[in-house]
């Protein structure tokens, strides 16, 4: 009982953060089972069953608030759900001992895009308004299915930054589509895990748990994408994956590190993590106080046109009187 309620709350912080950032639900949950021992194809099999309601109620969600691009959804969406069934079939036939060090790979090189991505990198609006291109989302929907359903994540940090990066579209709208075209993704990777797994090492209580969690988050995370600071929040994220699965890499055959190297490598990591999250903050303060002080010397200059405009058209009517 104690697992499935951590397990609940797990799922709960997840969708909180997935739905604010349009990603890391599945990256996060996939690193939690696996911390505890889960198959890596069981893990992404029970992640992906989860979010089949996690994203339905998050999709809902997030289109009730405006924040979903419906030719986005349908251009990246389908190629995305071939991508997963491939994606699960693949990692469904490889063994757990290949496929726990791969796994911790794929999600700690995502954990490193996320942790630097939103560290270092803010958001553009150059090319805002300008249509996104089938020729684009497609082949990214594919890539982003297939990373997702091999390593129990990766469909939002693939496809949202790089739509992010593009500057198209707005951030709430790139976040309410990349969570609702997920829908289509982990229906598909859940097909393709059933087919090649069956329902062996799949804890049908635990994705129970860990979707009871994310649904409860869902309209939540939906509302707050508008006001969470998605800079630090996803320094926060990308450097707990970060952590989590050098130390599954550390422990692995690949390398099998010992014990003195592992606190080395752990000591280099966390002061890593708390500078970049020190410097996430003191620049989304930064900016915040730049816009604030922008938007007030523009209010200035307005009120001073105005002004000026007034006084002028005072002193041209009182010359003719003079």
């Amino acid at each position: 009982m104690r697992t499935l309620i951590l397990l609940a709350l797990a799922g709960l912080g997840a969708q909180l953060v997935d739905g604010s950032l349009g990603m890391a639900y599945g990256v996060t949950s996939t690193t939690l089972l696996l911390a505890v021992g889960t198959n890596p194809a069981a893990a992404s099999a029970t992640v992906h069953l989860a979010e089949i309601g996690t994203t339905l109620v998050s999709g809902a969600s997030h289109w009730r608030f405006g924040n979903v691009d419906w030719k986005v959804v349908a251009k990246i969406g389908v190629p995305g759900a071939v991508g997963a069934f491939a994606g699960a079939t693949v990692l469904s036939g490889l063994s757990t001992a290949v496929a726990e060090p791969a796994m911790a790979l794929i999600l700690l090189t995502l954990g490193l895009y996320l942790l630097g991505r939103f560290t270092f990198v803010g958001f553009s609006s150059q090319n805002l308004g300008k249509p996104l291109r089938k020729r684009f989302l497609s082949p990214l929907g594919l890539v982003a299915g297939f990373v997702d359903a091999t390593g129990g994540g990766g469909w939002g940090p693939v496809g949202t930054p790089a739509i992010l990066a593009s500057g198209r579209l707005e951030p709430r709208k790139v976040i309410g589509s990349i969570d609702t075209s997920e829908f289509l993704v982990s229906v598909a990777a859940s097909i393709g895990f059933l087919a090649g797994l069956g329902s062996e090492g799949i804890d049908l209580a635990w994705a129970g748990a860990l979707l009871v969690g994310g649904v409860i988050a869902a309209p939540i995370a939906a509302w707050l994408v508008r006001h969470v600071p998605p800079r630090v929040l996803g320094s926060a994220v990308g450097g707990i994956i970060v952590i989590t699965n050098t130390r599954t890499l550390l422990g692995s055959d690949w390398i099998g590190a010992g014990g003195s190297v592992s606190w080395a490598v752990y000591v280099v990591l966390y002061a890593a993590w708390a500078a970049a999250l020190a410097y996430s903050i003191r620049e989304h303060r930064r900016n915040s106080a730049r816009e604030r002080q922008e938007a007030r010397t523009g209010s200035g200059a307005e009120s001073e046109t105005a002004g000026a405009g007034t006084g002028g058209g005072a002193a041209k009517e009182g010359a003719p009187s003079a």
